[in-house]
């Protein structure tokens, strides 16, 4: 007899009831997640769970300023302590006005317990006018693929970004943030 598998949204104290928040004027890497944020409980991993993360928003620009977007782990607060996936600095078009970002990650356990690791991949789709959009690989590296998760203690999924240039028409939102667990 087989195994039992089974997919699952991940809701952690519940799915996000708005969207997420505008933020701008801020050039380090900066939690742009809606809360409240999925989280995986400890213990809750195991060799060959699979996490599939998909978050979608929009942005404005002032000028050209490079964007890093990605997904990261960490707290329920929102303190990032672990970047699963991030893009390039990609220069966004000029005066952007509410163009789309769209970024997905799918990984896999490879390992369990305080050392636990996951390998995974996925891309940006970057808005580059109100309706067209250019994909970027994130990682930006193989080495980067592997990341270590200890499985032995909750950890939230988040949404992060980083403008180049500090200016409050550098602005981004995340209008959709869900994570999916295939255990």
């Amino acid at each position: 007899m087989g195994d039992y598998y089974i997919v699952t949204p991940v809701d952690g104290p519940g799915f996000p009831a708005a969207l997420g928040a505008n933020f701008a004027s801020f050039t380090s890497r900066q939690d742009i997640s809606p809360t409240p944020r999925p989280v995986i409980n400890g213990y809750r991993l195991r060799l060959g769970s699979q996490i599939e993360i998909e978050s979608s928003g929009e942005f404005s620009t002032t000028g050209t300023p490079n964007l890093t977007l990605g997904h990261y782990i960490g707290s329920e607060a929102g303190a990032i302590t672990t970047v699963i996936a991030e893009s390039a600095a990609i220069a966004t078009g000029n005066n952007a006005a509410s163009w789309t970002w769209h970024l997905e990650w799918s990984g896999i356990v490879t390992g369990t317990g305080v050392a636990g690791e996951v390998v995974g991949d996925g891309f940006l789709d970057l808005g580059t006018s109100l309706t067209a959009i250019s994909r970027s690989p994130i990682p930006t590296s193989s080495a980067q693929k592997m990341f270590p998760w200890d499985t032995t203690t909750a950890k939230a999924i988040g949404v992060c970004a980083t403008w180049s240039a500090n200016s409050s028409s550098n602005a981004i939102r995340t209008l959709k943030h869900r994570v999916k667990l295939h255990n």
